[in-house]
């Protein structure tokens, strides 16, 4: 039993068809654009391939020649590479002593040639001298009215500043030969031409005044002595000068045996001299004493149990002496202070610690460095001669109850020089 579509039903049927052939047909041109648009994309990355282009930058560099009187280190000639130049003895580089191939097939730098060494090539003759070879160094022959190895003092004009006139200690005659049928005269080392070329004279170099002059430094930490060609380092009373010859070090004349204390003072060293010292303990105030129980300690002695007052005065007193420079640089650590809980007895919880007088100025801080220490910081410069006591004290505390004060006086000795 087979039915006939009427007229609208196959006309409905080729409608679907055809939206469908439509639908089709679009994402099929989509596809393609698509696939076009990845087809140009790898085109391009592959034509920026180094391989792909003939006009690429090249790999390799061109090669390099070592320098006449030279020598060249590296053989190969890649992007990336290094060639190293060297000149033979007599002889110094001029240009650049390492050069590296770049990507563009170039080398860094510039050409290297090893040019002769001549100390004669720097012209270190002045005003007109002439300069004359030697072995490994060159000397200058001055004309008329110059001298010096340079030929850079005029003999005629006013001496200079650093020139010491006037002293037959400090001069002398200068040694003259006969050179071509011309005379020449030169000084000894630390003594410079003075005077005409009929009636010269070696006259001595001050040379703790050229460096003041130059501003090149100190010659002496302390005091620059001249002497007849040359110089020495002198330093002050309480000092001695160190092996480099120009330091000075403190002499420790507690230590040396050069201190003439009485009996019953102790010696203390300081910047330059020394002291004998006794310190006191505190004196007695009602149920409050001490002992000294060395030349620098004292401890409390026992107190009643019902004076308050006895307990939170310091147990123990110590005092020490620092000496210092002057001018030290800031901020310095001069004092630590801590505790130590004796054997089989539990320490305290914690410390508390301060400056308790001697810091109207405010030149010292005290701050914990741990748990169980304090430090007494130095944050104020000081020129001395000068004496400064400061008292630092140290609180123990159990269970947030005051256990027991500890004071040290610290006496700071500053000496009038920076070394």
């Amino acid at each position: 039993f087979v039915t006939c579509m009427d007229k609208h039903q196959v006309v409905g049927v080729l409608r679907q068809m055809e939206k469908f052939l439509k639908g089709q047909e679009i994402r099929f041109n989509e596809g393609l654009r698509i696939m076009k648009s990845k087809l140009a994309a790898l085109q391009n990355s592959v034509s920026k391939l180094p391989q792909a282009d003939q006009s690429a930058a090249p790999t390799t560099c061109p090669s390099l020649e070592a320098p006449a009187h030279g020598t060249k280190f590296g053989s190969k000639y890649f992007v990336g590479h290094e060639v190293h130049f060297t000149c033979s003895a007599g002889y110094r580089l001029v240009g650049s002593a390492t050069r590296v191939c770049r990507e563009n097939g170039t080398w860094t730098g510039i050409g290297v040639t090893c040019k002769d060494i001549s100390e004669c090539a720097s012209n270190p003759c002045q005003n007109g001298g002439t300069c004359v070879e030697g072995v490994s160094q060159y000397k200058c022959t001055c004309p008329q009215n110059w001298s010096g190895s340079h030929c850079q003092h005029q003999t005629q004009t006013a001496p200079p500043e650093w020139s010491v006139m006037n002293d037959p200690a400090f001069s002398r005659r200068p040694r003259c030969a006969q050179v071509n049928q011309a005379q020449h005269c030169s000084c000894d080392a630390g003594f410079h031409m003075s005077g005409t070329s009929d009636n010269s004279i070696c006259q001595d170099v001050n040379e703790c005044e050229v460096y003041r002059l130059d501003q090149g430094g100190k010659l002496c930490v302390h005091e620059c002595v001249n002497v007849p060609g040359s110089y020495h380092c002198a330093c002050p009373s309480g000092y001695k000068l160190l092996p480099d010859g120009r330091s000075c070090e403190d002499v420790d004349e507690c230590l040396s045996q050069q201190q003439n204390c009485s009996q019953g003072t102790t010696c203390v060293n300081m910047g330059g001299g020394f002291q004998c010292v006794n310190p006191e303990c505190p004196h007695s105030d009602g149920d409050i004493s001490y002992v000294k129980t060395s030349p620098f300690q004292c401890e409390r002695n026992p107190c009643p149990m019902d004076s308050r007052l006895c307990h939170t005065a310091p147990k123990t007193v110590s005092f020490h002496y620092l000496s210092l420079p002057s001018n030290l640089k800031i901020p310095a650590t001069l004092f630590r202070m801590a505790t130590a809980a004796a054997p089989g007895r539990a320490g305290p919880d914690s410390l508390r610690f301060g400056i308790a007088s001697g810091n109207s100025r405010g030149i010292f801080v005290m701050q914990r460095s741990d748990r169980q220490t304090g430090e007494l910081i130095l944050v104020q410069q000081l020129r001395g001669p000068q004496e400064i006591s400061v008292d630092v004290e140290m609180s123990e505390y159990s269970d947030r109850t005051f256990q027991a004060k500890h004071v040290a006086r610290v006496h700071v000795l500053v000496s009038p020089y920076n070394f």
